[in-house]
Parts: structure tokens; C-alpha cells; sequence
């Protein structure tokens, strides 16, 4: 029989205390990151509803009938409380990278709280301590939501697993792989210095934590390394010290004027422009800002509504009159003169060739392609002039002329103007996705490559994957898959993952025959593509006719020899599509037994990765109910 504590009034009202104090804490929590922000608010928000019981039990008689049983559920309740507590401190501070790559495992964090705490509030005698109805039925209520609770798969965390699969393949360097970055980043938050400080920050804290590195901290740094790249931060990254950015020396003097330094770089500005927003930088480090893709102001965060720079002579007077008063020379820059037009010169090229776009005479119109396609390659600056010009409908008319290196030029260049977010829905309304569907069937091997990596971009947009499907360009897609280069692979491989998220999609993939060219991928070792085929794999594994066409038994011989040989990645993709083949089918669980697939299974729940460790261990969970294990 359990000790019962007797509670007074001084230990009641400090338990209540402490647990409205731990309610009051994590509601202050203002930074949740990205991947796990709806989870984290809405527990915040249920623990807000207990905020009326706590305070009722606070009012009570400690000689109330019942309080002493209350005792060691009101315990109960403190421990769950300081559990979410520290959930929610590790998702409000923790590494957004970290946190994005073990979502899955942070959700199976969430789920104990929310048992805990149900169990918690199972025990606690509400009739005898007298709460009132109001207060009991909000606190049910609280109850009903937490057990509703349920794991989710949203659209965004798988193109996050995929962007992070083709970012960590590290066999690609493709221009698009800047497109994935930048992606990733936003998605992540991690694009600003102060941003990209405060992950450094708390990866360091998570190295410490876990006693040093291993497979997955080293793709964290790998990757906050690439985030540092695009936002024009160019050093290694080390966790030992502070950030900096790739300047030769800091301005730290306390005598140096706050206005001379400019924001990004913390040094004294030798040559100032003014952005859309009235802020003013060293011309060098906002262009690197731009040329990475951003349309943002760094100092603001504010959108920019043009990207034109525009130098700041008043500034620039005061700085050099400051620094002769003081006695400092700023370091000399060659290139002062020539850069001040540099805008006003590219917009008026690009005006130009957008014009020549439409001409009568075939050479200056196939210059004027090629010059597009290279200049919306280099910088979102011109991503945008181009677009803003009326580039985009002269483009999309060109993708059906008769002329096969024109059409590969155009689509290639369209691709490259995609990666802007409003350009891809400009792309769309003016029908390019039929057009380019077209190039994809019948176009040159690089047409058809680049019209694939053009769809998996444009695909990016939920309304863009339903119009890629309904135009039947799932089809050839996988006839690229199947017959193509092997960049015309990855490309439609990237495209068909992104696509078969729409559940419709995914019907058509497989009645386009998907299924042979994937599993053909995984016995070809030399393309490299298993991960790839796997994660594609893994989608249509949740659709009643992927399960049936995939569930045969040489598959799934082919997993558990991925699942005994394969890499640390293989091995993680391969246990994923066997436990979710085995928990609609539990005769594939049965059949991967006979192939061997205990023993590997075993091992990987010990020494896989963090997410192959959890898979792992639900599959042998699933095995031991379905009793083909013990």
C-alpha cells in the first residue's frame, strides 16, 4: 500500500506555487523553432487551462477531506510540468538542425509528457477536494486534447528529409543546389547572423552535452557551415570560438561612431549604400547578401521592395573626415567607381535583352537566351530585373519553339529564374508546366534533365504539384527515371519524391510504372541512388496500391540485405519501409524474418542512427506482438 504524505498549508501552497511558476515560464518561451512551433504552442496553451485548478487547490483548507490523498498526484503533476518545461526550453533554445533532423524523436518526447500528465490528473480526487464544475470541466477538456494528440507527417518535414538528403549526398553542385540551401534556411530561421550566432551557439552546447562528436553532429556542423556560406559568412566553421564574419580585422573601438560600421561586417564602411529600407551598408557585404539569394534587409528583417543600392556620399564624407581628424587611413578599393553604376548598367541589359527576346532575327534572339540563362544564374538581384521586365511570358512563349537548343536554353533559364519564390508562381500562370512537360518528353538529355529539376522546383508550391499532375507530367518523369542520364535520374528522382506529397500524385506515379526503375536503383550500386529510391519508396508504401505492388518477396529480400550491408543512411531508409510495409501486412514481417533480418535489426537498435535506433525498435516491438519473436 502506498505511503500516503500528509500536505499542509505551507507545502500546498509551495507546490502550487512552483508548478504555476513553471506555467508562467514556459509561457514567456517566445522562440520555438520552426519544426516542432505548432506542437510547442499548443502544449503551452493546454498547461494555461490547469492555471484555474492550481489556483483553486491554492485556496483550499489543507484539513479539506482528500487533500492528502491529492498529495502524491499534485507530485506527479510537478514532475510532468518540469518535463514539458524542459521539452519546451530544449525546442525554444536547443539547434534548429538538430531539432529539424530528430523531429520524429521529439514528438515521441511530446507524447510522454502528454501521458504523464494525463496520468497525473487521473489521480487527483476532484469531487473530495471540492473543485468547482467549471474549473473540473476545463481541465477535462485539457485531457481530451492530449489524448486526441496524435503523430503527424506534414508536407513540410518530408521536403525537409529530402532537401536534406540531396544537400548531405554531396555529389551534386549544381546551381539548384543553392536554390535547396536557401530553403532549407528559411525554413529552418537560420539566415541572419544573429541567427546563424545563435545555432553555432547552441550546437557547441549540444556537442558538450552528448560528450563529443559523432555521425549526426558532424552533418549538423556540416550544414550550419553551408547556411554560414550562403549568407556570405566565408570561414570553417569551429565551435571554439565566436562567430565572425571573414573580414581581416573588427572594428571594436569604442571611438569609432556606430553609424561608420557597417551591420554586417562590424568594420568601418569605405564604401556605404543605402537599401530599400533606408539602412545603410558596406557595398561588398550587402552584395554578398543579395548575390546569396536573400530579399531581405539583414539589419530589419523587412522585405526589400526593389534591390537597387543606392551609395551614400554624405556618409561616406563624414567617415573620411573622421578618419583624417583621428589619423586612420581606410583601406584603399579599386573598384569604388566602376561598382556605383553596376545596377543601373545590368538593368538596362537586361531591358535590353528581354527585348530582344521578341525579335525578328534568330541570332539575336538565341543570344539574348543565353545571355538570360547566364544572368539569372548568377544573383537574385537579376532574377528579379528579369522577371520585373516581362522576361517570364517571352520565355514561356519560347519553350514551343521549334528548335531544340533554344527550348534547352529556355528551359534552363527558367529554372534558374524559379528559384525566386514569386517567380515560380509567375512561371505557372503563364502555362510554362504543360510547355515544359513537353521538353521533358521529346527535348536534348540536358533539356530534359534541367526540365525535371524545373519541375521539382515550381513543385515546391502545393498548387504546382497538383498542376504538374493534372498536365501528365508524372509520366515522363518516370520514363526519365528509367532511361536517363544519371543527373537526368537524380533530377527526376528529386521531382517525383516532391511530387508523390500530393496523395493523388502518388496514384499516378505508381499506374506510371515507378516501381521497377526504384527497385532497379537499389540493385544498381554503382548509381549511388539508394537513399533516393528508398525515401520515394517509403511514400507510396502508405498508399493502398504502392503497398500491394511493393510487398513481393523479393523486395523484400532487398531490404534486409540494404538493412544487413548497407550504409548507416541505407540502413535507416530500408528499416523505415519495412515497418511501414510490416504494420499493414505483418506476413512481410514473417517473411523478412526468414530472410535474416533479426539479428541486423538487433544491432541497429544499438548502433544505428538516432532515428534508425527508434525504427528499429518499433519494428521489434511490432514483431514481438505479432509473436513472431518472443
Amino acid at each position: 500500500m502506498e505511503r500516503q504524505i500528509v500536505m499542509d498549508s505551507s507545502s500546498s501552497s509551495e507546490l502550487v506555487r512552483e508548478m504555476m511558476e513553471v506555467i508562467e515560464t514556459v509561457g514567456s518561451y517566445a522562440g520555438f523553432r520552426v519544426t516542432q512551433r505548432k506542437e510547442c504552442l499548443n502544449l503551452v496553451r493546454r498547461l494555461k487551462l490547469l492555471v484555474p485548478l492550481l489556483e483553486e487547490i491554492k485556496e483550499l483548507d489543507y484539513s479539506v477531506s482528500g487533500l492528502g490523498l491529492a498529495f502524491n498526484s499534485l507530485l506527479n503533476l510537478k514532475k510532468a510540468l518540469l518535463g514539458a518545461k524542459k521539452l519546451l526550453k530544449n525546442c525554444n533554445y536547443g539547434s534548429k538542425i538538430y531539432l529539424a533532423m530528430e523531429s520524429e524523436a521529439v514528438m515521441c518526447r511530446f507524447h510522454a509528457v502528454y501521458h504523464k500528465i494525463n496520468q497525473a490528473l487521473d489521480n487527483i480526487p476532484f469531487d473530495k477536494l471540492g473543485v468547482s464544475i467549471e474549473v473540473k470541466e476545463q481541465v477535462e477538456l485539457m485531457r481530451m486534447q492530449l489524448k486526441r494528440a496524435k503523430r503527424r507527417t506534414d508536407t513540410q518535414d518530408m521536403e525537409l528529409a529530402m532537401d536534406m538528403i540531396v544537400i548531405f549526398s554531396k555529389k551534386d553542385e549544381r546551381n539548384a543546389d543553392i536554390a535547396i540551401l536557401e530553403r532549407l534556411a528559411n525554413k529552418l530561421e537560420l539566415h541572419t547572423i544573429a541567427e546563424l550566432k545563435a545555432e553555432k551557439t547552441a550546437i557547441a552546447k549540444l556537442v558538450k552535452q552528448r560528450g563529443g562528436y559523432n555521425e549526426t553532429m558532424h552533418q549538423i556542423v556540416d550544414l550550419l557551415g553551408k547556411f554560414k556560406q550562403i549568407a556570405g559568412i566565408d570561414e570553417t566553421v569551429s565551435l571554439d570560438g565566436p562567430i565572425s564574419t571573414r573580414t581581416a580585422q573588427t572594428c571594436q573601438s569604442p571611438l569609432v561612431p556606430h553609424e561608420f560600421v557597417c551591420p554586417i561586417t562590424l568594420e568601418i564602411m569605405t564604401d556605404p549604400v543605402i537599401v530599400a529600407t533606408g539602412q545603410t551598408y558596406e557595398r561588398d557585404s550587402i552584395r554578398k547578401w543579395l548575390n546569396s539569394n536573400h530579399r531581405t534587409c539583414p539589419k530589419t528583417g523587412q522585405t526589400l521592395e526593389h534591390l537597387s543600392l543606392a551609395p551614400n556620399f554624405a556618409l561616406r564624407n563624414l567617415i573620411l573626415q573622421w578618419c583624417e581628424k583621428n589619423n586612420l587611413e581606410l583601406p584603399k578599393k579599386d573598384n569604388y567607381a566602376s561598382s556605383v553604376n553596376y545596377s543601373a548598367e545590368i538593368m538596362e541589359e537586361i531591358s535590353s535583352l528581354v527585348l530582344n527576346l521578341s525579335s525578328s532575327q534568330p541570332n539575336v534572339r538565341r543570344d539574348a537566351i543565353v545571355k538570360i540563362r547566364m544572368l539569372s544564374k548568377e544573383n537574385p538581384e537579376n532574377r528579379i530585373f528579369i522577371a520585373n521586365d516581362g522576361g517570364i511570358p517571352r520565355l514561356v512563349q519560347l519553350l514551343s519553339y521549334p528548335d531544340s537548343n533554344i527550348q534547352e536554353h529556355t528551359v534552363t533559364a527558367l529554372l534558374n529564374l524559379s528559384i525566386d519564390e514569386t517567380n515560380k508562381r509567375l512561371i505557372a500562370r503563364e502555362g510554362a508546366i504543360p510547355a515544359i512537360i513537353e521538353i521533358l518528353q521529346n527535348g536534348t538529355d540536358e533539356a530534359r534533365e534541367n526540365s525535371a529539376a524545373a519541375l521539382f522546383s515550381l513543385s515546391m508550391l502545393d498548387e504546382n504539384k497538383v498542376l504538374v499532375g493534372n498536365f501528365n507530367g508524372i509520366p515522363p518523369l518516370v520514363a526519365l527515371l528509367k532511361n536517363g542520364t544519371m543527373r537526368g535520374k537524380k533530377d527526376a528522382a528529386t521531382a517525383l519524391f516532391n511530387l508523390s506529397l500530393n496523395q493523388a500524385n502518388k496514384s499516378r506515379a505508381i499506374k506510371a510504372g515507378i516501381i521497377p526503375p526504384l527497385l532497379h536503383l537499389l540493385d544498381d550500386k554503382n548509381l549511388g541512388m539508394i537513399d533516393e529510391a528508398l525515401s520515394i519508396l517509403l511514400l507510396l508504401a502508405s498508399h493502398p496500391e504502392g503497398r500491394n505492388e511493393i510487398g513481393r518477396l523479393s523486395f523484400i529480400e532487398t531490404l534486409v540485405e540494404i538493412i544487413r550491408n548497407g550504409t548507416p543512411k541505407n540502413k535507416e531508409c530500408a528499416v523505415s519501409v519495412l515497418l511501414e510495409l510490416g504494420l499493414k501486412n505483418s506476413s512481410l514481417i514473417l517473411a523478412a524474418l526468414q530472410f535474416g533480418v533479426y539479428e541486423p535489426l538487433r544491432e541497429i537498435s544499438i548502433s544505428g542512427t538516432n532515428r534508425a535506433q527508434r525504427k528499429a525498435n518499433s519494428l521489434l516491438q511490432h514483431m514481438s506482438k505479432c509473436e513472431h519473436i518472443p
